[in-house]
């Protein structure tokens, strides 16, 4: 079953309207996210990190979500068990996809970012107390250990997000799956979840704020068991989540 959540902004403006109303939204994203994040970290130190990831699903997604103008269509949450550790692979086209997952999957989420994510003020802090995983790609020994740290968060029954194409596409095309995420899923023994994002790109485009009303569809896969795979799988697995996700892009199962 789809669900589908409607926004409330107007599609056509002129030049000039579009670029005033860009700046009121980069506006209130900062207002919004910087009032959030020490809420949701005294959350966190009271409460622990879930009830403060789940604020990112019921209070900041809703609010960037709809000061855009999304209709976002969620399709196949039903395949997936949520109240189990989970890997989560996407497509990755524009920031905006971390908003929309945050909205669209019913559980927690510690996603993999790039390091260089930790040193923004502000968010880093609200990603570090959260519990994300910070991958350093060009420190070889550093992102061994993170990767270990990743397998211990969903032993202990965390959901995690990686982005495997390990960067924003610019035209659509799905890359090349990097393993690291898929070693993880491994070696902790838990399914990953093909998960292919469409529309995010053109609602806000990888380069610039040129933010857009439109259609977000997430559409979720059957996960696919890694109990009894070797990490030397990784490759194979990898290829296999990313043929899942270009086939749901292209309307597939």
């Amino acid at each position: 079953m789809a669900v589908v959540i409607r926004p409330t902004l107007p599609a056509f403006l002129p030049a000039a309207g579009w670029f005033a109303l860009n700046a009121l939204q980069l506006f209130a994203l900062i207002v919004f996210t910087v009032a959030g994040i020490p809420v949701a970290l005294l959350v966190a130190l009271l409460r622990g990190p879930a009830p403060a990831l789940r604020m990112a699903r019921w209070y900041w997604a809703p609010l960037l979500l709809g000061g855009a103008g999304v209709d976002l269509v969620v399709e196949g949450t039903d395949r997936v068990a949520w109240d189990k550790p989970l890997v989560l692979v996407s497509n990755h086209a524009s920031m905006m996809d971390i908003v929309v997952l945050f909205r669209a999957v019913p559980a927690p989420l510690r996603f993999m970012l790039k390091r260089e994510l930790a040193m923004v003020p502000f968010v880093g802090w609200y990603a570090r107390a959260m519990g994300m995983v910070f991958i350093d790609r060009g420190n070889a020994r550093d992102a061994r250990r993170k990767l270990g740290d990743a397998v211990d968060k969903l032993r202990d029954g965390a959901t995690l997000v990686a982005f495997p194409e390990g960067t924003r596409s610019k035209d659509g095309h799905v890359g090349a799956f990097k393993g690291g995420a898929f070693q993880v899923a491994i070696e902790a023994g838990v399914p990953v979840v093909p998960v292919t994002i469409t529309g995010s790109g053109a609602v806000l485009p990888p380069s610039g704020f040129r933010v857009r009303p439109g259609t977000i569809v997430v559409r979720f896969g059957d996960p696919i068991a890694t109990e009894g795979m070797s990490v030397q799988a990784r490759n194979a697995l990898a290829q296999q989540a990313r043929e899942r996700v270009v086939s749901m892009a292209n309307g597939g199962a």
